[in-house]
């Protein structure tokens, strides 16, 4: 198995506060996660989980992102975007940013 970085994003009907997105970000901080969303009518979070592909990552990723919104009592809005990054698919100095 390898590791892979996921952003999983819900929309809903309403501005996302601040209490809530900081209750997503305490749900996902065991996931090596990170929670956004502050005054969007989105919130969503960045999370590593383990598996053999990127779609299985994925879907453990959704897995984990649905319990970490309901542990931060968020609205269960539909998910409507993930992205995936495997560990071995970008490395440091590889961003092409000139000095």
């Amino acid at each position: 198995m390898k590791r892979w970085s996921v952003s999983i994003q819900a929309e809903g009907d309403r501005p996302v506060q601040l209490d809530e997105v900081v209750s997503l970000a305490d749900a996902v901080a065991p996931l090596d996660g990170i929670a956004s969303g502050v005054g969007a009518m989105a919130y969503g979070a960045q999370i590593v989980v383990e598996a053999d592909t990127a779609d299985d990552a994925v879907e453990a990723a959704m897995e984990a992102f649905a319990a970490a919104a309901e542990t931060a009592n968020l609205p269960a809005w539909p998910m409507t975007r993930a992205e995936v990054i495997g560990e071995d698919e970008f490395e440091v100095g590889e961003v092409g940013i000139e000095e």
